[in-house]
């Protein structure tokens, strides 16, 4: 701002000078009015600034001058001077007069420019005002497109759900036309001629597909035996005429699964040599459709080494009974009965093992050999360690008599309930 106003040339102190011209961009960024004040005067006051500064060194008192109230110095043996001490008084007025005036034009500008502002503003915002409630009214619109379009979208949801509920009911009807056709075709196959099993679909000659062909044949035979079933009520109410039926078919599916069950059967018992759980237990699973697996089931339980090894049975006496031609005591006997039991308790649940991983129905299979345990091993040693007793001829007294019967049947029971708990 300083350098601003000294561009404009030194002022005249004449009371006539040009007057000022001072500019808006004067007052604006960090204004000091002091600045400003003292950029007008310099010019006009020059020696009264440095008279000013001297009197400042000298404590306000200039070779014994006194100051007088009326502005005029005077000395203490001098007379008066005819001459103004001030004469810049004259051109400060005057400059403070157009500085004035200048000030007044520029408030006038500043004022005119604000009353510009003010209304480019308040048409601004009118404008502005009038864009957003149209924007509003927009936003609502879009809000209420967007509603109707949701609910457009929810109702062509719930109709494309509907259409692929009936597409997925139409494709299930589809799929049992297409097995009942298959099914049909595979009993005609069944209802030529008796015996002959070689004109069947590969698929059931196929191993590949040996449960699928399982599967199948289960349900021709208990759709033709309800069948033969239904038409001898018929018969015998004297609804219909007899004729040929399903006999044939269910003779050739009886056949058919008599020999799968074998080809399963030879398939498991390889697996089971091999210790193969995986192809055994597939094997079961199919065989589990024919007569709930039970054929399965006591097959595996009869190929037990423990029920087919001669030597098997001849070690159980030898651990009961000792050595031939020696009379064992009954608590020799006891003991030889607690280690037999032991033994036999540890094969089944070696064998229990093996049976949960095979059989989907592992309680009938351990039912089965526990049964056949008891009526093979059991049975057979208490037949070698005990006489058949009659009441006609009862044992010795020396002997024990019937007491030692029911003492030997006792430890036997006992000591098998007890190693079956341990």
């Amino acid at each position: 701002m300083t350098e601003r106003i000294r561009a404009r040339g030194p002022r005249s102190s004449s009371v006539n000078s040009v007057p000022l011209i001072l500019d808006i961009e004067d007052f604006k960024g960090d204004f000091s009015f002091d600045a400003l004040f003292g950029n007008l005067v310099n010019d006009l006051l020059p020696s009264f600034l440095d008279e000013e500064a001297d009197s400042g060194d000298g404590h306000g008192n200039i070779a014994g001058v006194d100051g007088l109230t009326n502005g005029h110095l005077r000395g203490q043996s001098a007379p008066l001077s005819s001459a103004p001490f001030f004469p810049e008084v004259d051109g400060l007025l005057s400059l403070f007069k157009d500085a004035c005036k200048e000030l007044v034009d520029l408030r006038k500008q500043v004022d005119g420019r604000l009353n510009t502002l003010k209304k480019e503003v308040s048409t601004q915002d009118s404008k502005h005002r009038k864009t957003l409630t149209e924007i509003e009214k927009g936003v609502d619109g879009l809000f209420e497109s967007f509603a109707r379009l949701d609910g457009r979208i929810s109702s062509v949801g719930q109709t494309a759900a509907k259409i692929g509920d009936h597409l997925q009911s139409a494709d299930a009807q589809r799929e049992t036309a297409s097995q009942t056709i298959d099914l049909i075709k595979y009993l005609m196959e069944f209802n030529g001629s008796p015996g002959d099993l070689m004109e069947l679909s590969a698929l059931f000659s196929d191993d590949s597909r040996v449960a699928e062909a399982a599967s199948i044949a289960q349900k021709l035979r208990s759709f033709a035996e309800e069948d033969i079933g239904r038409q001898g009520a018929s018969t015998a109410a004297g609804n219909a005429t007899p004729g040929r039926g399903l006999e044939v078919a269910v003779a050739n599916l009886q056949d058919y699964c008599n020999e799968l069950g074998n080809r399963l059967l030879s398939r498991f018992d390889a697996a089971s040599q091999r210790r193969d759980l995986s192809t055994m237990s597939e094997c079961a699973k199919i065989l589990s459709q024919f007569n709930r697996g039970t054929s399965a089931m006591q097959h595996y339980v009869a190929t037990r080494p423990m029920f087919i090894d001669v030597e098997v049975m001849n070690s159980d006496i030898r651990l009961v009974l000792g050595d031939h031609g020696s009379q064992p005591s009954p608590s020799n006997v006891a003991r030889g009965l607690s280690a037999l039991f032991k033994e036999i308790t540890d094969t089944v649940r070696k064998e229990a093992a093996t049976i949960t991983a095979v059989f989907p129905t592992p309680n009938e299979v351990m039912a089965i050999l526990v049964q056949r345990v008891l009526e093979q091993r059991v049975t057979g040693i208490l037949d070698k360690i005990l006489a058949k007793p009659s009441l006609m001829s009862p044992p010795p007294v020396q002997e024990g008599g019937l007491l030692l019967v029911c003492r030997y049947l006792f430890i036997s029971l006992l000591s098998f309930f007890i190693v079956e708990l341990v």
